[in-house]
């Protein structure tokens, strides 16, 4: 096989010095007229008047925020699955079934010829960054290896397909980079998770796995299972891809699993870069140390707007945009692309992370939760970004490392007067009870640092009580989502439970009372 690395290597300095040069308001800008021109003759272009908008203020006083219900109601289930010149020209051949954390109902999102090569670039803008950084890496002399959801696509219609993204990906590599990834079609198309994953693991034990990509809660079974069959061989398990170059964790926040994928990666010249890449698009990846947050993608066919959480079921909510977004405030992040989303409420709340340099660094965010998710049941307000800051701190005060976790509100009852959160943590090994209670102190108090409503509830223990850890054996989070159809590719444990009917589920699995 011929590394075509030191080819890749010129291309990725000459997009990294785009990139540096990229005015993010002006690239922003002619983004969205682009898009715009594009689809004006479409039936939602006629509709909101695309051909009469000329600026940013135009298009947010002609184009309302929607969420999906709206446009699949208004615009996408009257013709589905054939959607030509509604709100995208042409036709849509893929739609990627995404569905609600808390809900089983599929959401299909339509993924266009054009939103496909959005991706393609975002991804080498990606490989571009971590080239600029490990001049020495490899990353395409030997195999990519991709942990997504099936392959197996569903056709509605002739040359009109739904599944999972991951399995739209790969489905439509190019001939030429099919050689350099793994798994093959045949294990790409299994749908069973356990047996994927562990034919997967066996077959990719002899591969030089460079690259390694998929959802972060998932990828560390992997490696854990190909740490055990070399173990099991007598080979040195760890780490457990010795050529290992890049990791590319996504799909639920990395902070809780980063001190453990950093261990499995010891000896190794693998780095890790985070990416926040949806159904919708492929929004931001890791340019810069973690901390600074994810640079946002604005030049390949996605307009983002923000919008302060609070004023999202607003009439007349603010909209801002890279122009004018301010760093620190949670947003609601909004969505007009080129698959026919426009002014799209993704469901994410982001922060732009403070520049370093002000005018000079590029926009990055940080995410911080989901607008249908949070933890008020007794107003704390709480975020999935406050969670998952706590959850980092405490394993790391009792010195573990966490596989997963959820938390969720048990209400008071005649038993307990004083509400309070439960919180169900799968560690990696199984820690002692006064390691339990350690951690459930650290957490307690984390949370009253980050968030005053939290330690106004909690002062006095009189608004709500202590938070109880319930510590879980590994593997059993995976049978859980197992139980619920919701087992491996895309899917995700979900981080805070305010759904009564799902923290019931989850709490009778676990054997506990509500």
């Amino acid at each position: 096989m011929i590394d075509p690395t030191p080819a890749f290597r010129l291309a990725a300095a000459l997009r990294r010095r785009r990139l540096r040069r990229l005015d993010p308001v002006e690239s922003q800008r002619r983004t969205l007229l682009g898009l715009l021109r594009r689809a004006a003759s479409t039936r939602f272009g006629r509709d909101h008047g695309f051909d009469r908008i000329a600026d940013v203020a135009a298009f947010q006083a002609a184009v309302p925020l929607r969420r999906y219900e709206a446009m699949w109601r208004e615009y996408w289930q009257p013709a589905f699955p054939v959607l030509r010149d509604v709100s995208w020209p042409g036709g849509i051949p893929f739609f990627a079934l995404s569905s609600g954390t808390t809900s089983g109902t599929s959401k299909y999102v339509p993924v266009s010829d054009a939103m496909r090569r959005s991706n393609v670039r975002a991804g080498f803008d990606l490989a571009a960054w971590h080239l600029g950084a490990r001049p020495r890496s490899r990353m395409f002399g030997g195999r990519s290896l991709m942990l997504g959801g099936s392959t197996a696509l569903t056709e509605h219609a002739p040359g009109i397909f739904s599944g999972d993204l991951s399995g739209i990906a790969a489905r439509t590599l190019p001939a030429w980079a099919r050689p350099f990834v793994f798994p093959g079609p045949d294990l790409a198309l299994l749908s069973d998770w356990e047996e994927k994953l562990d034919r997967i693991a066996r077959g990719s034990l002899d591969l030089p796995i460079r690259s390694l990509s998929g959802t972060s809660s998932w990828l560390l079974p992997l490696l854990d299972r190909v740490r055990t069959l070399r173990r099991a061989r007598g080979d040195a398990a760890d780490p457990p891809y010795p050529s290992l170059d890049l990791l590319v964790p996504g799909g639920v926040a990395l902070a809780p699993y980063r001190p453990r994928f950093e261990r499995l990666l010891a000896g190794t010249a693998a780095e890790i870069r985070e990416v926040y890449a949806a159904s919708e698009g492929f929004i931001a990846l890791q340019d810069a140390a973690p901390e600074d947050g994810l640079r946002l993608s604005l030049d390949h066919g996605l307009f983002l707007e923000f919008v302060p959480v609070e004023e999202l079921g607003s009439p007349t909510p603010t909209r801002h945009w890279v122009a004018d977004a301010e760093p620190g405030v949670n947003y609601a992040l909004v969505v007009t692309s080129c698959a026919g989303l426009w002014a799209y409420v993704l469901g994410d709340t982001v922060r732009l992370a403070t520049p370093r340099q002000l005018g000079r660094d590029p926009p990055r965010v940080l995410i911080t939760g989901r607008t249908a998710y949070g933890l008020s049941a007794f107003g704390e307000h709480l975020i999935a970004e406050e969670v998952d800051r706590a959850a980092v701190d405490g394993a790391a005060a009792i010195g573990a490392d966490l596989s997963d976790f959820a938390v969720m509100a048990v209400f008071p009852d005649e038993a307990s007067p004083v509400g309070r959160h439960r919180w169900y943590v799968e560690f990696a090994a199984m820690p002692d009870a006064a390691a339990v209670a350690r951690f459930a102190a650290v957490i307690d108090a984390r949370l009253a640092a980050l968030n005053d409503d939290y330690a106004a509830h909690r002062s006095g223990g009189a608004g709500m009580g202590a938070p109880e850890v319930v510590a879980l054996p590994p593997g059993r989070f995976a049978a859980w989502m197992k139980s619920r159809g919701r087992l491996g590719g895309q899917n995700k444990v979900p981080r805070m439970i305010a759904d009564r009917a799902l923290a019931a589920d989850l709490a009778g699995f676990m054997g506990m009372a509500g």
